[in-house]
């Protein structure tokens, strides 16, 4: 809650002013990025509503069976999970991921096979439906896509979008304390559309240059395998089957060579990865 990083107010001040000098305060303590969004929710917000999505995330695809147990009897899905566990943890240890410590960042996998798709809940829950990695060539573009998801999770896109969404006077209720319990209602309310969040082209956009500035520095990973990842997509949408991801993920026509010129600048490797054991990791899920 905001109320618990401002001072108390004196009783003698009057509401217009507190809300002056309140929205003030966190006009100055909060950051701003390169697309000149401010954040005004502390990073624990992040977490809480992370949380949320998750639950409802699980309880949804469990219902339907297709929540795979990272903990089951059957040795092949351990095994696929610790080798998706292993993409994960190199991107995680490649010193750019800004709240490494801070987030879970655990992954799950759903054993749908018909559908293409990845996402990550604020606070760095991620999801990978096996209908994506069965469609997918190489683990750089797996790992270009969980780069992404990432990055998503990472510069806080679902709640820079959610503070857009519910706007100015929302926060202001909440610093004066005239909405009592109004984060958390915000929260239970905007938690199920996380689901299929479209982000903007600009959030997007940065996505795909922190997967390249991630992959990179793992020096494991071609840096644009993200860029791979976007030609299979690109390929299924020329075929007329538009994949689930394309619904949720708008992709400009340039953005594969916006990947590549991206890479390029860095001068990071873009050779495929071999030897990653893929294709036995795709057998361990019957695909």
């Amino acid at each position: 809650m905001f109320a618990r990083f401002f001072a108390p107010l004196s009783s003698g001040v009057k509401p217009a002013f507190a809300a002056f000098l309140l929205l003030s305060s966190v006009l100055l303590t909060s950051c701003g990025d390169k697309n000149g969004d401010t954040v005004f929710f502390p990073i624990e917000n992040d977490l809480q509503l992370g949380m949320q999505v998750s639950q409802q995330a699980d309880s949804l695809y469990a219902s339907k069976g297709q929540l795979l147990d990272r903990n089951s009897p059957n040795p092949r899905t351990r095994a696929a999970y610790a080798h998706l566990d292993q993409i994960v943890e190199r991107i995680l240890e490649s010193g750019q991921v800004t709240y490494r410590d801070e987030f879970p960042w655990d992954v799950k996998i759903i054993d749908d096979k018909n559908v293409q798709n990845a996402f990550a809940t604020p606070g760095g829950h991620i999801y990978v439906f096996t209908g994506l990695i069965s469609y997918l060539d190489n683990e750089d573009q797996l790992a270009g896509v969980l780069g992404h998801e990432i990055a998503h999770a990472d510069q806080r896109h679902s709640i820079k979008q959610l503070q857009k969404q519910y706007g100015i006077s929302v926060i202001s209720g909440l610093i004066l304390g005239s909405e009592a319990g109004g984060l958390e209602r915000v929260i239970t309310q905007a938690g199920g559309q996380f689901l299929g969040l479209k982000f903007s082209r600009d959030y997007e956009r940065e996505a795909d240059e922190f997967s390249v500035l991630y992959l990179g520095a793992t020096d494991y990973y071609a840096c644009d395998g993200a860029a791979g990842f976007f030609q299979k997509m690109q390929a299924l949408e020329n075929r007329g089957t538009p994949p689930e991801f394309a619904s949720t993920h708008p992709a400009p026509g340039n953005r594969i060579q916006d990947i590549q010129a991206h890479a390029r600048q860095r001068g990071c490797k873009t050779e495929t990865a071999s030897n990653t054991g893929f294709q036995e990791f795709k057998r361990n899920l019957g695909l």
